[in-house]
């Protein structure tokens, strides 16, 4: 039967050179699965697969759009979707690599079929969200969708703001497509999560932070300034030193808070995958153990 293998684990546990080494062992390309390293514009600050790497091994999804450009879960689980039936015509095996939760989910769960949002909807929203803030298109929800607006994070840009366009571009509330329900795959599902302990992490997320600032994470930032407001910047690395460019903090200010919520987010990603049970766990070292287990499953 055809198998999806998926690689997952918390940002810094050394996905990228497992994947690798996994693709090269079984002759297969890898498909990433992180929603900040499809951006063109930021390569290091998303740590995306190099040049090199990639002339190793073909990749899917890495530097494959640009940070103007609108991209949800739903459209990556279409198009990954759409590239596995291609894949498997010539070989039993595909793999995917990341450490996007939501992404992640669409692919091996399936996500809710929500409608696309018109430009022109994500417009007026945008421009309302501009001028009235946040607050407002909270109390908009709370309106439209009351069941909804109880159980969202009204901190959450995102998730406000797009709940609040899909009531207004169809009538309905948001939570009448929200249905959680698990989507049957043609091919048979197995994953399996990297992870270290604790202070381990910790110490790699903080020097990684530092080897990307030594490649030019400062410049890469300057450059995407002028579109800080996109949602696509939201991300750790660049809002911390754009509110250094803007003058807030000082530099090491900056790169402390970048190691800081990076940690954070590793914390929020072993927590959203502890949850599954169905994930085989290891330490990204056990290569060894990794490629024999991938066997036996795919025999």
């Amino acid at each position: 039967m055809k198998t999806l293998v998926v690689i997952l684990g918390p940002t810094g546990v050394g996905k990228t050179e497992l994947t690798l080494n996994v693709a090269r062992q079984f002759n297969v390309p890898v498909i990433n699965a992180d929603s900040r390293q499809i951006y063109k514009e930021i390569p290091i600050g998303t740590a995306a697969p190099t040049k090199e790497q990639q002339a190793l091994v073909k990749h899917y999804f890495v530097g494959n759009r640009h940070i103007q450009d609108y991209y949800s879960a739903a459209m990556f689980e279409c198009d990954v979707l759409q590239l596995l039936d291609k894949l498997f015509i010539n070989s039993d095996i595909a793999l995917m690599s990341g450490g996007s939760m939501m992404y992640i989910d669409a692919v091996c769960k399936g996500i809710d079929d929500i409608p696309t949002v018109k430009d022109t909807v994500r417009a007026e929203i945008k421009e309302r969200l501009k001028r009235d803030g946040l607050e407002s298109l909270c109390d908009e929800l709370k309106r439209l969708d009351p069941e909804y607006w109880n159980i969202v994070d009204k901190k959450n840009t995102r998730r406000v703001v797009h709940a609040v366009e899909i009531c207004i571009q169809t009538g309905q509330t948001y939570s009448s497509f929200r249905k959680n329900e698990i989507k049957q795959r043609p091919f048979k599902i197995f994953q399996i999560g990297l992870n270290l302990p604790r202070e381990v992490m910790y110490e790699r997320i903080n020097g990684r932070v530092l080897k990307m600032i030594d490649r030019g994470l400062l410049d890469e930032v300057l450059n995407v300034y002028p579109l800080k407001g996109l949602n696509a910047l939201n991300t750790v690395g660049y809002k911390e030193l754009f509110s250094y460019i803007d003058g807030s903090v000082d530099f090491n200010e900056a790169v402390r808070q970048i190691q800081s919520n990076t940690r954070r987010y590793m914390r929020k990603q072993i927590t959203w995958f502890k949850k599954n049970d169905n994930i085989k766990w290891f330490e990204p070292s056990d290569e060894e153990n990794i490629i024999k287990y991938i066997s036996d499953k795919i025999q």
